[in-house]
């Protein structure tokens, strides 16, 4: 069978490319699909180990060139086995080593493929006993999944970067995305008092809320004032709040308006206290929000639960996917131990047709959208954010954190495995408030002046 990976002992190699032709590293390649270590999978691996040890793989190609690839292969393999790094990869369908655990969750809809796959069957379908445990905050998430109380978690997609880089915790703990949760599905809702206060030009003064630091709430939100010539650190004040909160804040008048996700948008309608002045596909339609996270080490010290749960989410996300689901998903969600909302609320979010507070009645079908792929991409945009905004000091190597976060690869495998169909590139240009976003080219995105200001 020929390889789909480069061979990291070929010199002229360049490393991720597919050996197809094409730049997208294997993913799609039917080839990819053997659990035995011998197709793409297995590849993946030994090419990780390369790449690991090699980070600049100009280094890689000239010890080739020097000493032959028999020696450095050698070498190499004295102290790390490849051939065990290869059929760990490889297995994913085999028994859960654990099939008792606990997820954690935030009551929104971003969490759907987690929530509902414990009331319809998809954690059992894949032999696995799963506890959703409701959860007061992204801190408290967090902190437990640091302690491993969670075995795997519903996070804010930017989490588990700042977490393995070592940001907003002690030390940097390895954690990754799995599957994306949802994409769009968030909003700007305002108090019902400004509703003739549209033009973000007028908002200097205004108290937001964002679920946490480390959200794309929080970074939409600050590329949306800026690109209005408002400066989020001076002229409006942002702070986290979580998200069950939300309503209540602005009902009391503590915030003139939040961005966060769903229901509490809808909820604010549904109560009286606010409007939505925009959904967030507006600024970037398909953009991401929550994801599945777990740490890294289940992967190789439970690969076959890891697996599992991985199956699971990836089905229960194209279930909820389908528009003709989305009533029957709403119903199984919105019951007092999962969200705790009024059914017709959440199926306003879902179905995309909804009352605005502005007297009129929206028919948007992607409001929220659910793709379990974690492109690539989408990392990078974040990190730049998190660069800009003062998160981040140190230069980051954007493609390889990237890459080590946000697990294309066993995705699509997980997609592959449903019969959903795989993305050719684990990379995207993304089109953000109407400007293109390359993810090779990120570094204007990380130090962007405030336009106007």
């Amino acid at each position: 069978m020929p390889r789909l990976f480069a061979d990291p002992l070929d010199a002229s190699a360049r490393l991720g490319a597919c050996a197809c032709g094409q730049d997208h590293a294997g993913l799609a390649c039917a080839a990819a699909a053997p659990a035995d270590g011998t197709g793409a999978y297995g590849e993946a691996a030994e090419q990780a180990v390369f790449r690991a040890v090699f980070p600049d793989d100009a280094t890689r190609r000239g010890l080739l060139v020097r000493f032959g690839s028999a020696a450095v292969a050698g070498a190499l393999g004295a102290f790390f086995p490849l051939g065990h790094a290869r059929e760990a990869l490889a297995q994913a369908t085999g028994t859960p080593e654990k099939k008792d655990l606990k997820i954690g969750f935030i009551p929104i809809t971003c969490a759907t493929p987690i929530i509902m796959a414990h009331p319809m069957g998809f954690y059992q379908r894949h032999g696995l006993n799963v506890e959703v445990i409701r959860t007061a905050g992204w801190a408290v998430i967090r902190d437990k999944s640091i302690a491993r109380e969670y075995d795997a978690a519903h996070m804010l997609s930017p989490m588990p970067l700042a977490m393995s880089l070592g940001v907003g915790v002690a030390a940097p703990i390895p954690w990754a995305v799995a599957a994306i949760e949802n994409t769009n599905g968030q909003a700007i809702t305002l108090a019902t008092k400004h509703k003739d206060r549209r033009d973000p030009k007028q908002w200097k003064g205004f108290r937001f809320a964002v679920p946490f630091d480390f959200s794309m709430h929080n970074y939409l939100l600050r590329h949306y004032l800026a690109e209005h010539g408002i400066d989020p650190d001076k002229d409006v004040q942002i702070r986290s709040v979580p998200p069950p909160e939300m309503v209540a804040n602005l009902r009391a008048d503590n915030i003139d308006g939040f961005l966060g996700p769903d229901p509490f948008n809808q909820r604010a309608v549904f109560d009286g206290v606010g409007f939505i002045h925009l959904l967030t596909k507006e600024l970037w339609d398909g953009h991401p929000c929550c994801a599945f996270a777990v740490p890294r080490s289940m992967i190789t010290e439970t690969p076959n639960t890891f697996g599992a749960l991985l199956r699971a989410i990836v089905e229960a996300t194209a279930h909820a996917a389908k528009p003709e689901n989305r009533k029957e998903v709403a119903a199984a969600i919105s019951a007092q131990n999962y969200l705790n909302q009024p059914e017709t609320v959440v199926a306003q979010v879902l179905t995309g047709t909804f009352a605005d507070g502005l007297g009129a009645v929206q028919r948007v079908p992607n409001r929220i959208g659910f793709d379990p792929f974690p492109w690539q991409s989408m990392a990078v945009w974040i990190l730049t954010q998190m660069r800009r905004w003062g998160q981040v000091k140190a230069e980051l190597d954007y493609a390889q954190v990237a890459s080590q976060v946000f697990l294309t690869l066993d995705a699509g495998r997980a997609m592959r495995e449903m019969g959903l169909a795989v993305p050719p590139s684990a990379t995207r240009t993304e089109t953000i408030m109407g400007r293109s976003f390359d993810p090779a080219n990120p570094a204007g995105w990380a130090d962007r002046a405030i336009r106007g200001a």
